[in-house]
């Protein structure tokens, strides 16, 4: 009987190394799984009633302000919203004391890929006086664009209105942008006289 225990533990002494280590790679993958699929869209920061000033070189680039900004860090791509509205004034250095400003109910930043998501009853006043409203806005940053494809209005200090009934195109100042599929009226009062 001897014979058979001194077999029997030779076996056990050879299989249990492997036991175990099946059993450990085991109860990895199943940690593995059970944090892969625990939740991570959640923010990992809250700010109440937040305003933010970003300076360049001493001068005032940038003044935001919303009631509740949610930074979400913990997602592949990490992102902050202001779903409760947001107000920005943007400073150009043509016209350093009259900012550009900007009015949405909801708004994204992307950081890492450069892209901003403005939502819901958008509307911004470029240094120039004009006014655009649109229900929804995205900013390429990177490439220094802004587009829509929703209705924009545009209205200037003269009266005169531009309707995009397919969109926009723009340069991230509104320097200059394209209409899609656009008309609109002219106060004739301000129209340049025309020589004969």
């Amino acid at each position: 009987m001897n014979r058979y225990f001194k077999i029997f533990f030779k076996n056990i002494a050879g299989v249990l190394p492997l036991a175990i280590f099946f059993l450990t790679v085991s109860c990895e993958e199943d940690l593995a799984q059970k944090y892969a699929k625990k939740k991570k869209d959640f923010a990992s920061q809250i700010l109440y009633n937040t305003q933010v000033i970003q300076h360049d070189s001493g001068r005032v680039m940038l003044k935001v302000k919303a009631p509740i900004v949610e930074k979400y860090e913990f997602v592949d791509t990490p992102y902050v919203e202001t779903k409760k509205g947001l107000y920005i004034e943007f400073y150009d250095k043509k016209t350093p004391k009259t900012p550009g400003k900007l009015w949405a109910n909801y708004a994204k930043m992307i950081e890492a890929k450069q892209f901003y998501v403005a939502k819901g009853d958008v509307k911004i006043i470029n240094p120039e006086g004009q006014t655009f409203k649109m229900q929804s806005l995205y900013w390429d940053k990177s490439k220094r664009r802004m587009y829509t494809r929703d209705t924009v209005y545009i209205t200037d200090k003269d009266g005169n209105i531009l309707i995009g009934a397919h969109g926009m195109n723009a340069k991230d100042d509104f320097s200059s942008y394209s209409l899609y599929s656009s008309f609109g009226s002219a106060n004739a009062q301000k129209l340049p006289e025309m020589k004969k």
